[in-house]
This record gives structure tokens, sequence and C-alpha cells, in this order.
């Protein structure tokens, strides 16, 4: 099964702003050209901004109907502006058609040259790191889970690499998105890989007395484990896989887990993940989390991994009064029912994926994780185009904020990243045959962050579908997709808003002088052909 898509930048785009461009040759270029990128100047040459068609021309509404339209230099200073205007972030708005992805377990230094060379390039607004934080020793991956101190010093870097990560990619319009790991501590006793010691005596660390974790009334040294789920109180107040659980409830652990947040705030991260926020209770992290500074200004979001009969849900960290988004394990199951042939994608509300009740404006979607991919993934890199599917069609839905994963290879799950950086001295060492999987890099991915983009917060408006529901096309506004899951070729025509021309398909290629094109019609419609 293959897919293809098209996207289009505003319809007079061209005559607007560059009157040498003009039909089919110029829809190829708008077909991935969009938001971010306008060629436009007030003197007659050619400058790049960041500013779209749609908002210029808006612009130049408002100055001819204010009577300031006709001096070239205005037009240029009021450009000038809102290019300035728009490299402020903004790190708690979150856009229609915004995309961040997980770059987990890179190093500070390779994260810092992936904002530069590609995520900012490409459209993403974040990325998400792994726990900066010092961690146990060892070579597998979950040690980062298993904090010792809240000091800079991990195996991605110390201070000095993580602080210039940070101004590097918020340079190129890419936040920084912190895993913080504030339910519990280190298990066991040792020494953390900045040579703090932990553990000794137990249910200790540096930064914890044995006062500030959950233990019983008679024993500071022993707590019950999490051993059901159907049970608030045993998955809130009991240590999960033997890990020491904090008193979030009190007031000194509040103080220091918040002072931690803060001070990462300060350095410029964007953003906070709350690693196991279900075993923490939402009144009680709320409480923590209304400590830290300026947090109005940073995106939130929770980590809350419920089956439908359990009583703690994700609706339970996303409350009125606040912004916070948590994340929504059950988007991929939905999803993987529609492709999968399980349910019929010939609706149109399939493809749109209007999800049930436990989805909603402010859910964390993805397709896979960092623990899913290890445990039972609906799907992984390792299904290869069916991935890349359901990449796409979580891209395509205008619904929630999607997080696309980067992982490296493994054949064990418990498996510790690679040794090699993942820009190495002689070159990239992404793909078959190097360490890292860089899923985030893969064309059909990478690609469908503009596409979603230019899609915005539009709804439907085109719909086709195959008998028996195995293929299915669909437009959002200016951009257009369509899914075969089928074995024989499908082809269908699908009515566009686009102007005529030729248009990417930028599943395979955004590069106009190469890549597989689109047909637009004068009456707007496209032939579609999905092998």
């Amino acid at each position: 099964s293959t897919s293809e898509v098209a996207e289009s930048g505003d319809a007079h785009r061209g005559p607007a702003l560059d009157s040498d461009r003009e039909g089919s040759a110029h829809a190829a270029d708008t077909a991935f050209d969009v938001d971010d990128e306008c060629l436009v100047d007030g003197h007659g040459r050619d400058r790049r901004c960041a500013l779209s068609a749609l908002q210029l021309r808006a612009r130049r509404r408002q100055m001819a109907e204010a009577g300031t339209l006709g001096d070239p230099r205005d037009i240029a200073d009021q450009i000038h502006k809102m290019v300035q205007e728009r490299k402020q972030p903004t790190w708690t708005q979150i856009p229609a058609g915004t995309v961040f992805v997980h770059l987990f377990e890179w190093s500070w230094d390779d994260v810092a040259i992936e904002c530069e060379e590609w995520l900012g390039p490409k459209g993403f607004k974040a990325v998400q790191i792994s726990p900066p934080t010092e961690h146990i020793k060892g070579s597998t991956w979950w040690t980062r889970y298993q904090p010792v101190t809240y000091n800079l010093t991990s195996r991605s870097g110390n201070k000095s690499a993580f602080v210039s990560m940070i101004k590097r990619c918020a340079k190129v319009g890419v936040g920084i998105y912190l895993d913080a790991v504030i339910n519990h501590c280190a298990a066991g006793s040792g020494v953390g890989v900045a040579g703090s010691h932990y553990g000794s005596p137990l249910r200790t660390c540096p930064l914890f007395s044995q006062e500030d974790f959950h233990h019983y009334p008679d024993d500071l040294t022993r707590n019950c484990l999490i051993d059901n789920y159907q049970n608030e109180t045993n998955v809130w107040y009991c240590d999960l896989v033997k890990l020491p659980d904090l008193c979030t409830e009190c007031e000194h652990t509040q103080n220091v887990i918040a002072e931690y947040l803060s001070d990462m705030r300060r350095l410029g991260v964007a953003g906070f993940r709350i690693d196991a926020a279900k075993h923490i209770r939402p009144s009680e992290l709320e409480q923590i989390l209304a400590k830290v500074e300026d947090v109005h200004n940073v995106f939130v979001f929770q980590e809350v991994n419920s089956e439908d009969d359990q009583p703690i849900q994700p609706r339970m960290y996303m409350k009125p009064h606040h912004s916070y988004f948590a994340t929504t394990f059950d988007f991929v199951r939905h999803l993987s029912a529609i492709l999968s042939g399980k349910e019929d994608m010939s609706a149109p509300a399939s493809l749109r994926l209007e999800m049930r009740n436990s989805l909603h404006s402010r859910a964390l979607i993805f397709i896979d994780n960092h623990d899913t991919q290890r445990n039972g993934a609906e799907y992984t890199y390792k299904d290869g185009d069916q991935y890349v599917i359901a990449n796409m069609a979580m891209l395509v839905t205008n619904f929630g904020y999607p997080k696309v994963m980067s992982s490296y290879y493994f054949t064990d799950k418990e498996q510790g990243p690679p040794a090699e950086p993942v820009h190495g001295k002689d070159g990239l060492n992404c793909g078959p045959g190097k360490p890292w999987v860089c899923e985030h890099r893969w064309p059909g991915i990478a690609n469908m962050v503009k596409w979603r983009q230019m899609a915005g917060s539009s709804t439907m408006t085109s719909f086709a579908a195959a008998n028996g529901g195995v293929a299915a096309a669909a437009c959002r506004g200016l951009a257009c997709a369509a899914f075969n899951r089928g074995s024989e070729t499908w082809t269908t025509k699908l009515k566009t808003e686009m102007p005529p021309g030729k248009y990417c398909n930028v599943i395979v290629s955004d590069d106009p002088d190469s890549c597989p094109t689109i047909v637009v019609g004068q009456d707007a419609v496209a032939v579609v052909r999905v092998p």
C-alpha cells in the first residue's frame, strides 16, 4: 500500500508576489513552499521572509483602507515589523497544523545541529528531548528515567551543551520540550553518572530525605508497590516498579521539584513533558506546576496511559482553568482499526478520525513512543511503509497536537542508544546500515509537517473512497491526501480548492525540479492514482 499527497500555497501568491512566475511552474513551487518562506520586496528585489502571502495581502488591504498604501518603503517597514513579531515564539500557543518530534536519546550537540539543519527548515515547532538530569549508571535506555539529582549532567551532555542547544534551537524557531521525571527517584543504591551517591540510607537521594517519599506509617524504608490499577490510591501513592515514590503532596518535595522546573524555564526550556503523570494525583501535580516560574508561558503535557476501564483517565489532568495537554494513547488504537480494515475507511468520519469522548482538543497524539515501541506498539519503524502511512494519517487529521518519533535501531527492548553520534565526522548516521533510524527525516513523514501546516484548522472540503473502503482521498482546504491499503492501484477524481497546475506529491519529494506531480485541471479536479 502506498499513498499520495499534494498541497498548495495561496491561489494568487505567484502573481501577487512575483509576476514572472505563473501557471504550472508556480503551482509546483507552492506545492511545498507555503507559510514559512515567501518572496517579497518593497523595492522590487527578492527577499526571504517568514510570512504567508495571505498575511501580506491582508496587511496591504489594511494599509490601503488607511490610505497609506503607495510608498514601497511603508510596505517594507510593515513587513519587517511583522517578521520581527513572528520571530518571537509563544510556546504555549499551539497553532493548528503544528507538529513536534521526539529525538529519543540524542545528544544535546546533535539536537542543536538537527534544529538548524532540519527541524527549523522543515517547520517542526519543537523537539522533545530525553531527561537531562543526572541518572544512574548503565547502558540501557531506562537509566535516564531513574534520576539521582537534578544536576544537568546526563548521557546526552552537560549543562553548557544543554544551554547552547536551547539557544541554537530557539534561534531557528524550534522549542525544547524537557522530559521531566518528577514522580520518583532512582531505585536501590549507588553512584550517579555525575558522581552523586544515592540510596544510603535507603530511599534517599541528595535532594530528598526519607520523609520526602511515600512510605509505610511505621517504616520510612519501605512502601507499597503498584499492583491494582483499579485503585486510585494504589496508583498515586505506591512505588512504580520499586522506584521510590516522591511525596508529591509534601510542601518541601513540591518546592524542590518546582524550583527545578523553574530553573529549566529560566534557561529557556519551552515545554515540559511530565513523565508518569498518571502516578501523581492531579490536584498535587497542579499545585507543583502552579509554583513553577512563568509556567503560563510554558507548554505542559502529561503522560497518562490508561485503559478505558481504569478509573484514572487523561481528562482528569486537563481542567478548564489551565491549558495543560495529556497524552492520548488510544488515538493510535482507533487509527489502527481504520488502517487495518477493521473499520471502513469509506466513511469521511473515519478518515477525519473524529475520535470518541476520550479524545479532545488538548490531546497529545502519536503513533509510537519510546515505551510503546518496545512493548506492543501498533506500528513502529520496523513496519516500513505501513508506519509511514500511519504517520501520514495522523498528520492529515485536524485533531490534537501530533508528535513524531525518531529512534535508533534496536533488537533488544532493553538496548541503549548507539555510541556513534547522529551527526558524525563522515556525515549523517541515519538509515539502513547506520545506527540511527531518524524516522522524522523520511520524506513521507517530514514533508507532511508542512502539509499539515498548509491544511491548518481547515475541515474536510472534499472526499472520495473506493468500494469496500480499502482506499480513500480527502482535501482539507488547500492540502489533499490519498491512501490505499488495497493490493491494486486505485484511481479517483478529487475536487480541490487549488488553482490549475502541477503539484508535488510531497510524500515522495518536495523538490519542484524532481518530484512526481499531480495535475489539477481547469475545473479544479485532480486525477489521483495511488498504487
